[in-house]
């Protein structure tokens, strides 16, 4: 498996079911009360975080999710941190509902904001560089999706396809990508290993192929 410099490869991959995992991201913040479990889902671009996100969600019908993406838009590829703490991890903290607008929003005119209910149980933060640091102390679990390179940049390419406008994002998203996960080292912070993609045969619907940590 070709991964990122550095990286760990789990072992030990099992098939569980989306309610067996959800349970064990519950278990891991077992004290959380008066607010939502905040939990992160991290890996690389066609990793299929946001596919496990929305299967996670669909365990917890009164969960929410967040796309990094939404925070990042027009602003900056990873140096968001600081915006999502402070105006979506943070009021969640304290209880609070969510309806941020970013600044990129505004001046671009892009409409909606990022809208998160009072009494939300779970938030599903899912983007690449959400399991980092600085967003640490607002994370009660993570999820990281640990695949093959090579399988990943397929499904990137062919979701997004590859015009010279595609080739030249990506170029400059993985001249940032690369240096900040060889610092972050999000796979040996995360609470549970997703295969992203899976090469075990599983019920996509119901059940995620898993790993245990593994070590930085």
């Amino acid at each position: 498996m070709r991964l990122h410099p550095g990286e760990t490869e789990a072992a030990g991959w099992r098939r569980v079911t989306l309610v067996d995992a959800v349970r064990q991201l519950r278990d891991a913040s077992p004290g959380v009360t008066g607010r939502p479990r905040v939990i992160a889902i991290d890996g690389r671009g066609g990793a299929g975080k946001t596919t496990v996100a929305e299967k996670l969600r669909t365990v917890e019908s009164n969960s929410a999710v967040v796309h990094t993406d939404d925070v990042a838009w027009n602003h900056a590829f990873f140096d968001w941190g600081a915006v999502l703490a402070e105006n979506i991890l943070q009021p969640l903290h304290r209880g609070e509902p969510v309806n941020f607008r970013p600044d990129a929003w505004i001046s671009h005119d892009r409409a909606g904001s990022i809208s998160i209910p009072a009494g939300t149980d779970f938030v599903w933060v899912e983007g690449t560089g959400i399991i980092r640091d600085e967003l640490g102390p607002w994370l009660d679990a993570s999820v990281y999706l640990q695949g093959d390179l090579d399988d990943q940049e397929r499904l990137l390419l062919a979701r997004d396809g590859d015009t010279p406008e595609q080739r030249e994002h990506v170029t400059n998203w993985l001249r940032e990508e690369l240096p900040f996960l060889r610092r972050e080292r999000p796979w040996s912070r995360a609470t549970l290993i997703v295969a992203g993609p899976s090469r075990i045969d599983h019920d996509p619907d119901t059940e995620l192929v898993v790993a245990a940590p593994v070590s930085p």
